[in-house]
This record gives C-alpha cells, sequence and structure tokens, in this order.
C-alpha cells in the first residue's frame, strides 16, 4: 500500500521560497517517478513538475520554469519541490502524486491529501 503525505505549504508573500516534501511510504518509491501538481480556487488540477525515478530526469510545466526545482532522496522515500521567486498565482494547494514522468493526470496511480500555498501580494 502507498501513502503519500505532502507537508511545508503556507503562507509566504510574493517572491518568497517554500519548500514542499512529500514523504512515501512502501517499497516502490525508488522505482517509480513521481510529479507535483496544484489546483488554485475554481480551476482544474495542472501539472507542475515531475521526475524520474533516479533523479536523472525532470520536467516543468512552462509556468514554474526557472522558478520552482523538483528532487527527490530515494534513500528518505522522500520528494521534495523547492518553489523560488513565487508569485500569487502560484496560490494553489499542491498534490505529489507517484507512478508517471508526464503531464497526464491519470497516468498517475497514487495521490497525496494535498497541502495548501498561498502567496500574498
Amino acid at each position: 500500500q502507498v501513502q503519500l503525505v505532502e507537508s511545508g505549504g503556507g503562507l509566504v508573500q510574493a517572491g518568497g521560497s517554500l519548500r514542499l516534501s512529500c514523504a512515501a511510504s512502501g517499497r516502490t518509491f525508488s522505482f517509480s517517478p513521481m510529479g507535483w501538481f496544484r489546483q488554485a480556487p475554481g480551476k482544474e488540477r495542472e501539472f507542475v513538475a515531475a521526475i524520474t525515478s533516479r533523479g536523472g530526469s525532470t520536467r516543468y510545466a512552462d509556468s514554474v520554469k526557472g522558478r520552482f526545482t523538483i528532487s527527490r532522496d530515494n534513500a528518505k522515500s522522500t520528494l521534495y519541490l523547492q518553489m523560488n521567486s513565487l508569485k500569487p498565482e502560484d496560490t494553489a494547494v499542491y498534490y505529489c502524486a507517484q507512478g508517471a514522468w508526464n503531464t497526464r493526470e491519470r497516468e498517475y496511480e497514487y495521490w497525496g491529501q494535498g497541502t495548501q500555498v498561498t502567496v500574498s501580494s
């Protein structure tokens, strides 16, 4: 059974930084590509970033490229999202997901419960 638990969200001023973490249980983390998605109020959930199982390749949504960095520590079964130069439009619930290295939500098998990120102007 895979469980994903996000943490690290909160309230930050525009231009600030946050680091999200996603702790995974189960034995499959180190073999699985992982992703981050987000859902803003009144909007559909959207892709943010993804990383391959060993961390050798990453991909990002254009809206966060150059500001966000996805990484992982397989020894700790933890996924990270470093978010810098935050903007009010980054306000959303952020979800980690396991099982794919692409932008298509439906291809991810497991999801966390989400963590709220609020960026004030």
